[in-house]
């Protein structure tokens, strides 16, 4: 006979009476509970920075799907679009986090590429696009696993969302890079 491994509330040390107190005293706080363990101003203002990091990123790989030319343009153009969409839908998860915090997401284009932890940079070849868009991701890449190491358990849902956008940065970073080899 197998011997029930869940555990109850008694066993976790649950006090279900003072979470549904806190529950309805602080309901204006959303998703944000008592439990919540981080520094929510800090992590606010640091998922805004990968907020404009994220639209920058954008930004760049659609003025390069714009103007590249070359031999291998068109494939690696088109590629360069499906990088922005994926930009902009981390910045979307980055924004909708931020708001789920408490927060405001900050699109100001006015102080965007001073937020931003990577730059913009049009550049002219081919080359030199994808070159400007590995050292983006791996500015992202870094970026992101100082974030998850600084919230650690802190906040869960957070440090999930960033690996998850952690992880398509890597693989931006690994296409570019093969693209280098063949630009």
């Amino acid at each position: 006979m197998k011997k029930d491994t869940r555990k109850t509330s008694a066993s976790l040390n649950l006090d279900i009476k003072k979470i549904k107190e806190n529950a309805r005293k602080h309901v204006e706080d959303g998703a944000k509970t008592s439990s919540y363990k981080g520094n929510v101003d800090e992590v606010i203002a640091l998922l805004n920075a990968s907020l404009a990091t994220e639209i920058v990123c954008a930004l760049r790989y659609k003025r390069h799907y714009f103007t590249a030319t070359g031999i291998h343009s068109n494939s690696i153009a088109s590629e360069f679009n499906l990088h922005a969409q994926e930009e902009l839908s981390h910045a979307d998860l980055i924004a909708e986090r931020i708001v789920q915090l408490g927060g405001e997401p900050d699109f100001s284009p006015e102080t965007l590429t001073r937020r931003s932890h990577a730059d913009y940079v049009p550049c002219q070849a081919l080359k030199e696009m994808i070159k400007e868009n590995l050292v983006a991701e791996r500015i992202a890449i870094d970026t992101y696993h100082a974030l998850i190491s600084y919230i650690g358990d802190s906040d869960p849902t957070t440090r999930v969302m960033l690996e998850k956008i952690l992880a398509q940065e890597e693989e931006h970073a690994d296409e570019l890079s093969d693209w280098l080899k063949v630009a």
